[in-house]
């Protein structure tokens, strides 16, 4: 649009100032005031449709006004929606936040038809502008012209067609989510241990204290049953410290040969820092059969290593005690990020070796809570964090991140 089409400074000004002001006092002049407005709406609006239908046209026709690109026409008519439909500055809007919202009552219900009426004509007229006399987008003013121009035209909805929906334009895709990596070695352990024969139970996460200490050959005593470490509900109940109850009561249902690993949650009084969690996952396994060694538990837990960090780690298995397990050890791998070499690293501690879990033989005393013949069966246990083991696999180096649900952390792992 040329200069001449553009608002006259008394019109600015006028929408800017109070109906007081204005000497509008009454709806005779409200009246009088938005047939002005309104006049001036259809002169531009008959403007702009002018300079549609003539780009529209045939330049060989006689009276085509010589525009340059559908983009001067799509410019024109997105400045002529701003000026008359704009959120922060355009006339109606300014209309009602300077002469509706302060007029009195008997005034407030004809400025505002007035003004729902103004905005409805500027509307549709600027909607039928962009589609065309023939309820469609001409060619000759591509659709790509009025989105870089930025027009935002009414719903195809809103006047009762669906020709102005482009089905040739890319849809809003979903973005498309991912394991989390906590539920990823999860899978992995479980797979691992799946291909060696062993079964997946589950159990309760609050669980007795039977289950979770007595059974366990675990003293009433030892302090992991205080309430310090422990989540206790009542005298007798708590949140599981370990998954090893599953062990227990699967042996209790179950005749050997039993081979099973137990996934789940577990919790614990820790202080939330990088290394520690209130909650957390674990993984624990049992072996029991007539001639099960502690050669057996070493081979197991060797191939889980290599299978699960690289065949290049080594493990090594240190003396440690547990109350459930006997003899029992520590198990380490060496260090996945300096290769396990004598000067060690941080993330090892200059050792060459990490420690990841425990291990042992099933002591004899837990197989008379579940009447197995301690004579004629052995077994083993272990156990391993899954957070320990996924902060290794995948570099994270604290522990709250995988519980944080931060987007820009979990992307990483699609």
């Amino acid at each position: 649009m040329n200069s001449s089409d553009q608002l006259s400074p008394d019109i600015v000004e006028m929408v800017q100032q109070p109906l007081e002001q204005l000497g509008v006092r009454d709806v005779t002049a409200v009246s009088s005031l938005f047939s002005n407005i309104e006049n001036r709406l259809q002169s531009e609006l008959l403007a702009m449709e002018t300079l549609a239908s003539d780009f529209r046209r045939s330049p060989a026709r006689p009276g085509a006004l010589p525009v340059t690109s559908g983009r001067d026409v799509a410019t024109a008519l997105e400045t002529l929606r701003v000026r008359w439909l704009g959120r922060k500055q355009g006339i109606i809007r300014s209309i009602t936040d300077n002469w509706l919202a302060p007029a009195p009552s008997e005034l407030k219900r004809e400025i505002g038809q007035r003004v729902n009426g103004l905005r409805k004509e500027a509307e549709d007229r600027i909607s039928q502008i962009f589609l065309g006399p023939e309820g469609e987008v001409a060619p000759t003013i591509e659709t790509a012209d009025f989105v870089k121009a930025g027009v935002i035209p009414a719903p195809a909805a809103a006047l009762g067609t669906d020709r102005a929906l482009d089905i040739t334009l890319p849809g809003n895709r979903r973005p498309i989510g991912a394991r989390h990596p906590i539920r990823r070695a999860f899978e992995e352990i479980t797979d691992i241990f799946l291909s060696l024969g062993y079964s997946v139970e589950e159990g309760p996460e609050i669980e007795s204290v039977y289950y979770n200490f007595e059974a366990l050959n675990i003293p009433e005593d030892h302090p992991s049953r205080e309430d310090q470490d422990t989540f206790y509900i009542d005298a007798n109940t708590l949140l599981r410290t370990h998954t090893s109850p599953v062990q227990i009561r699967t042996m209790e249902r179950q005749k050997p040969p039993v081979r099973i690993i137990v996934p789940g949650r577990v919790y614990r009084r820790d202080a939330p820092d990088a290394t520690h969690s209130p909650m957390f996952h674990q993984v624990e396994g049992l072996a029991v059969d007539t001639g099960i060694t502690f050669a057996d538990l070493k081979g197991t837990l060797d191939h889980f290593m290599k299978a699960f960090f690289g065949s290049e780690v080594r493990t090594r298995f240190r003396p440690s005690f547990f109350p459930f397990t006997e003899p029992s050890a520590e198990v380490d791998i060496s260090c996945i990020f300096c290769g396990g070499k004598a000067e060690g690293c941080r993330i090892c501690k200059q050792s060459g070796w990490i420690e990841l879990m425990g291990c042992g033989m099933v002591d004899p005393a837990l197989f008379a809570y579940v009447h197995y013949d301690a004579s004629q069966l052995s077994g083993f246990a272990f156990g391993m964090g899954v957070e320990r083991l996924a902060m290794l696999k995948y570099g994270v180096e604290d522990i709250q991140l995988f519980f944080q649900g931060d987007i820009r952390f979990l992307h990483q792992f699609r």
